[in-house]
């Protein structure tokens, strides 16, 4: 080993996150529709909070998701029924995994059961006031 010139900053991923919105447990309803828009790192059933990031959007901006959103009962039959919703299982994350992921806005939280990646900013309002900051930098 030895040490080497330096390189000039670190490249990061070309893609966004995708960031929950709300605290709650994430829905097979929500996944569902949100499979579309990128690669899901949760499965139903687990608990996230806001500012949890919960996969990698296709874009290349961050986009806050519902996943905990539940599907509307009704008292009306349909002839379809509910159709049998087919899920892409969620991609687990190794710990250097999560470490490669991560942006500078970004940290992961390690515990003995889970290794998860956060928004540093946890609400919403803190995030935007500090994209707004850095752009006017």
């Amino acid at each position: 080993e030895k040490y080497e010139p330096w390189f000039g900053e670190l490249r990061t991923r070309p893609s966004g996150s995708l960031v929950s919105d709300r605290r709650g447990a994430v829905t097979s309803y929500a996944c569902f529709g949100l499979q579309e828009r990128g690669t899901l790192f949760v499965s139903p059933t687990t608990e996230v909070y806001e500012g949890m990031i919960v996969g990698e959007n296709a874009r290349a901006e961050d986009m806050d998701v519902n996943v905990v959103r539940e599907k509307k009962l009704t008292n009306v039959r349909s002839a379809t029924g509910d159709e049998l919703e087919r899920l892409i299982p969620a991609k687990q994350l190794s710990l250097e995994q999560a470490l490669e992921f991560c942006r500078e806005d970004e940290c992961v939280e390690v515990t003995p059961t889970a290794v998860r990646i956060r928004k540093v900013a946890l609400a919403k309002v803190d995030r935007d006031r500090n994209r707004t900051k850095a752009r006017n930098n």
